[in-house]
């Protein structure tokens, strides 16, 4: 097969290269995925320098996120969730490539009506935002919810989610084509956070000037969001985009009686499996009914594994919004 493999770090994504390597051999319990879209992530380029968390033994594929056709189905169980033939999107070790194995937990169908490149964002952004929300904000109708970075994939699935529930979404985001983004999947009012004062321009959007009732923070802005949190606010951080952890004025954080809330969604699957049923049932009945569209970037295509390096550049830059999605062709085709 085709894929981006790595027999060391590279300095950043325009070192990738595509090769022709082995294909994978799925073991009893993987079934066997032949790739038509993959997604990108910015873990990506913190895995391809070596600065992740979670590094694979050398040598090892790129990319974690996916769309495409069940080839083979797991040998151990006979009676298995998808079958040959069967379009799923999912995430595994080794997107960046023609061919991945993933397990049963791992995979989804992709929605009807939905294309291959529109749900192959659809397994790390939504189900983290609906749990960062639903489950740990437990937003309701009538609150006011600050999204930060909201033109980007996670932010996008927050503001239809939270629109979904009845809140008045604020939405953040540094540029007037993010903005314009942000607004077109239905935000109600849209901040530049790179101007001095915004938290003041936000609490001004609210109610009586009271402050935003729920934060949703993948950037880390939790001392500034405070500024213009309500009394009683829940703040949820789910990850450090900006790339520096803060240190939190817990005075203001008590003062405020405000609750600071941590969500990671592979924790949950982790520690609370039984979780993923309901998030994942919720999601698809507000797929079902029109309330959650693909957030796939739209604005140009990236088509082929070479143009992975280009597109994770991209989003390195912060100059996409959305899920940055390639087109992989298999074999003969020249497009989906």
């Amino acid at each position: 097969m085709r894929a981006i493999q790595l027999k060391e770090y590279v300095k950043g994504p325009e070192n990738l290269t595509v090769s022709t390597v082995p294909d994978p051999i799925p073991s009893s319990d993987t079934y066997l995925i032949a790739i038509h879209a993959a997604a990108t992530n910015f873990f990506d380029l913190l895995q391809i320098r070596g600065t992740y968390q979670y590094q694979p033994p050398f040598p090892w594929v790129s990319g974690a996120e996916f769309t495409g056709v069940v080839r083979s189905t797991p040998s151990s169980n006979p009676n298995p969730k998808f079958k040959s033939g069967d379009r799923v999107f999912g995430s595994s070790q080794g997107a960046y490539a023609t061919q991945v194995c993933a397990r049963e937990e791992s995979l989804m169908p992709v929605p009807p009506g939905w294309g291959f490149l529109e749900a192959a964002g659809l397994m790390v952004t939504a189900p983290t935002s609906y749990a960062a929300l639903v489950l740990k904000a437990n937003v309701k109708e009538g609150d006011c919810v600050l999204v930060h970075a909201a033109a980007g994939g996670v932010g996008l699935a927050a503001v239809q989610i939270a629109k979904a529930f009845g809140a008045t979404v604020i939405a953040t985001a540094g540029s007037k084509r993010k903005w314009e983004v942000a607004r077109d999947f239905g935000a109600d009012h849209t901040v530049d956070y790179n101007k001095e004062g915004w938290a003041e321009e936000v609490k001004k959007l609210t109610p009586k000037g009271r402050g935003v009732d729920v934060v949703f923070d993948p950037v880390g802005m939790v001392n500034n969001s405070l500024k213009c949190t309500a009394w009683g606010g829940r703040i949820v951080i789910i990850g450090f985009t900006s790339g520096t952890i803060e240190k939190v004025a817990m005075n203001r954080v008590l003062l405020r009686n405000v609750s600071l809330i941590g969500m990671t969604w592979g924790s949950y699957l982790k520690e609370a499996p039984e979780m993923a049923e309901v998030v994942w049932e919720e999601m698809f009945r507000l797929i079902k009914q029109g309330r959650f569209k693909s957030t796939v970037y739209t604005d140009r295509e990236f088509h082929g594994l070479e143009s992975v390096g280009e597109a994770l550049e991209m989003l390195g830059r912060r100059e996409t919004w959305g899920k940055v999605v390639v087109s992989v062709p298999q074999g003969t085709e020249s497009k989906l």
